[in-house]
């Protein structure tokens, strides 16, 4: 769980934009979407495979540069 401690001279604003990226980086909000529907194992493999694609083609690009 995550928590964020507000500071004296802190605005609510700044805490709540501290307690998304807090959120974020933890992985909070893909876990909850990704468990928030069933996913067939036919498409889990596909996302999968395409996530792999579009990684290599961006590693691909990058070592060119």
């Amino acid at each position: 769980m995550s928590e964020v401690i507000i500071h004296d001279d802190e605005s609510f604003e700044r805490a709540l934009k501290r307690f998304k990226k807090k959120c974020e980086k933890s992985g909070i909000l893909s876990d909850l979407r990704k468990h928030r529907h069933y996913e067939k194992p036919s498409e889990k493999r596909k996302r999968k495979m395409n996530a792999a694609i579009r990684k290599t083609r961006r590693n691909a690009r990058l070592s060119r540069d």
